[in-house]
């Protein structure tokens, strides 16, 4: 598929992409968007089978598409073209508390909602104790896809778990199961040493090894495969647990 000539003074670039039956290349979407956002007429090559796209990568001696062409010159794939026109590219490697900030920014607007449905104050006692509860499920939730590798990234730090490692498997279905109590208000002699339990170990863990012996490690608390390091929101997550449950064993609404 060919796009039309530009106009005079137009910028123009070239895009090979693969679209065939049963794929079509997202990073070539996201190519030819970029492009025309920055104001290039493409011309939109589709490479429309496995032979057609190895033949392209031979006679170009590269190993992905899409590639992109400016005034005749390879820039390269996606990423490539984002370094080109000055935008930043994601490092799938670094460092990042966007997952964790994502879970307590939803379960404070799920304990907001929770409030409107129940015709309580949007801000008082209530919310905050909802919130505690609903941030605790959200974050068991993201370590049960692949309970084993969390457990595994859980023994890096965690002083229980590297005593009895059954214990990191344990830990979501706990953190789950303590948290859907809370916030339902059932079953507090249950519920409260639970999390008195998990989140005091946890706490020691992370300020162990991060404070203490100065460790540089992941943190297991949205799953095993984050790059969340462990600090100050790991400790944040159980002393939350823990601020909770004493909130509750005190008697205070």
């Amino acid at each position: 598929m060919t796009s039309p000539a530009p106009k005079t003074g137009q910028r123009s670039a070239s895009l090979y992409r693969m679209v065939i039956p049963g794929h079509i290349c997202p990073y070539g979407i996201k190519a030819r968007w970029l492009l025309k956002r920055h104001g290039y007429q493409v011309d939109d090559h589709w490479l429309t089978s496995r032979e057609q796209t190895d033949a392209f990568k031979a006679q170009h001696d590269v190993k992905t598409t899409p590639q992109i062409f400016i005034d005749g010159q390879r820039i390269g794939g996606h990423d490539d073209l984002r370094r080109h026109l000055g935008l930043t590219v994601k490092d799938p490697k670094a460092t990042s508390y966007v997952p964790v900030l994502a879970v307590f920014a939803v379960a404070a607007l799920l304990a907001l909602c929770v409030n409107w449905l129940t015709f309580l104050p949007l801000l008082s006692f209530m919310t905050l104790e909802r919130f505690v509860a609903i941030a605790m499920m959200l974050l068991a939730m993201l370590k049960l896809p692949d309970v084993d590798r969390f457990a595994t990234m859980f023994l890096n730090y965690d002083l229980l778990a590297r005593r009895l490692p059954p214990y990191g498997l344990a830990y979501p279905f706990l953190e789950l199961g303590a948290g859907a109590l809370m916030l339902t208000r059932a079953l507090d002699w249950l519920s409260i040493p639970v999390a008195l339990f998990i989140g005091g170990i946890g706490a020691l863990s992370v300020f162990r090894a991060v404070y203490i012996e100065k460790r540089d490690l992941k943190c297991a608390c949205v799953g095993g495969n984050s790059n969340v390091p462990l600090g100050f929101v790991s400790l944040t997550e159980n002393v939350m647990m823990v601020a909770m449950a004493l909130w509750m064993l005190a008697g205070i609404h």
